[in-house]
């Protein structure tokens, strides 16, 4: 699959695109080197830091992201509203509120930490391991999404039985469920027992 400059180069001060570099981790979530984002996920996969954004808005209902066609990694699959890898060295959280805003034009009202989950799932469509660290936001977003094309396809709320519905009939990423039942716990807190989640 195509590398794209959005997903595998940044732009750095000087005018120049730069590899993507990920924050190692061990089983603990210590930082232990780096690795260029292509590598880290070819298999068996290297354990590093990721991060995961569930948004919601005033009705409790989910901000879903179908990943752009032209991503080397996943193409084309619904997933939660923002996931993707710190720089090394910046806080998971701050990454979780720069990449929100960068893929979906949005910025949360509410951000909150959600605890983390450590996971590992090939992708078999493109042959790539997600071997992650993940640390898990959930939050309120007040403005509609406006989405950088190279980054979504589309996105869409969804109720809890919306979401069970399309994750029937659609393609979702293989880490979805994973991170979804891990941030369960404080997607209740945030949405309250009536949401249904």
């Amino acid at each position: 699959m195509p590398i794209t400059p959005a997903t595998a180069m940044r732009s750095s001060s000087n005018g120049t695109t730069e590899a993507i570099l990920l924050e190692l981790v061990d089983e603990d979530g210590n930082t232990i080197g780096t690795a260029e984002k292509l590598a880290a996920h070819q298999p068996p996969g290297q354990l590093h830091r990721a991060f995961s954004v569930f948004l919601f808005d005033e009705r409790g209902r989910l901000l879903l992201q179908q990943r752009a066609l032209g991503k080397y990694h996943s193409p084309g699959v619904w997933s939660n509203t923002c996931c993707s890898h710190p720089y090394p060295g910046e806080a998971p959280f701050a990454a979780a509120a720069r990449r929100t805003y960068e893929e979906l034009g949005v910025s949360p009202s509410l951000l909150a930490e959600a605890g983390t989950v450590r996971y590992n799932h090939p992708d078999p469509r493109s042959g790539l391991v997600e071997q992650e660290f993940n640390h898990l936001f959930v939050g309120l977003v007040q403005s509609p999404p406006r989405p950088d094309t190279e980054e979504v396809e589309a996105t869409a709320f969804v109720t809890p039985a919306e979401l069970a519905e399309r994750h029937e009939k659609d393609p979702f990423s293989a880490w979805f469920m994973t991170v979804l039942d891990a941030a369960r716990p404080a997607i209740r807190e945030l949405t309250g027992t009536a949401a249904g989640w």
